[in-house]
């Protein structure tokens, strides 16, 4: 009877530890979502933010599409904070544009922090990123010798001040890129936050005017982020366009092509013609001599 008793207290055990197991299984866990956010000060009057989402999956970081994020001004806590939603693309990024409306929390301080949160879908949870920097703009002018002259500022208290020791890149925006002014690809900012760089690539194609544009910028700075300044400068050169579209050349539109190449094809064509021609008449004539 003792033994029918523990069987049963056993019993109910068990069953009761099912549902336990069966949800333990279930919960299986989310993989861990990685977002990196970045800012950009474009020609010191737009300024915005991107996101990148990425997780590991089988041992290698893959950018994961489809993310609805948040993006905060100083802090997520309050709701009014927030700058803007958006949701990651094919390549696991999300940008906005920091609106108007953020004015009066960008100005009260020299420093600033952004945060960027992730809204739990089925796969990942909510997931937040930040990232503090401190206020900061690019100056750009050229003087006499073909000389581009850029300074880097950063707000300290209330004074612009010039910053030393941070890499500048200084070129000419074309139209894959940024090419270099010269073969120098970086330089580093002095006491007085300038650089000085020789522009040496001669004959470069411009408008109609001759003018390029002359670029500064900053890549990735752990404390200022990217920033980038433009000019225009009248050092390029006009190269006008000459238009082959009604002329008879070799990688020309259909029917113009040049008139030896027609002649030779035709001629070809005409020749082949003839041989198979002659070859039919030839067989013509065995046929009719093997009736005979």
């Amino acid at each position: 009877m003792k033994k029918y008793k523990l069987f049963q207290l056993l019993f109910v055990v068990i069953i009761g530890l099912v549902p336990s197991l069966l949800m333990a299984q279930d919960a299986v866990e989310k993989p861990a979502l990685l977002l990196s956010l970045k800012y950009f000060n474009n020609n010191n009057k737009t300024h915005h933010l991107e996101v990148q989402a990425k997780s590991k999956i089988d041992g290698k970081f893959q950018m994961i599409a489809n993310v609805p994020v948040q993006f905060y001004i100083s802090s997520d806590a309050d709701k009014s904070n927030i700058l803007g939603k958006a949701i990651t693309d094919a390549k696991g990024m999300a940008a906005i544009i920091i609106p108007a409306s953020a004015k009066t929390q960008w100005l009260s301080t020299a420093n600033q922090t952004f945060v960027v949160v992730s809204t739990p879908t089925k796969v990942y949870e909510e997931t937040k990123g930040e990232l503090a920097i401190t206020k900061a703009k690019l100056q750009i002018d050229t003087v006499d010798g073909r000389i581009i002259n850029a300074k880097l500022l950063a707000l300290v208290d209330t004074t612009w001040t010039p910053i030393a020791g941070v890499d500048v890149i200084v070129g000419v925006k074309r139209l894959g890129g940024i090419l270099n002014a010269n073969e120098t690809p970086t330089y580093s900012t002095d006491s007085s936050g300038a650089v000085m760089a020789e522009f040496k690539r001669d004959s470069l194609p411009g408008d109609k005017k001759g003018n390029l544009i002359l670029t500064a910028s900053v890549i990735d700075n752990d404390v200022y982020g990217n920033l980038s300044v433009e000019m225009v400068a009248p050092w390029g050169k006009y190269y006008p366009y000459d238009s082959k579209f009604d002329e008879r050349t070799l990688f020309a539109r259909r029917g113009h092509s040049p008139l030896w190449l027609e002649i030779l094809a035709y001629a070809i064509v005409v020749g082949v013609w003839a041989v198979i021609i002659h070859l039919l008449l030839q067989l013509r004539k065995i046929i009719k001599l093997g009736v005979e």
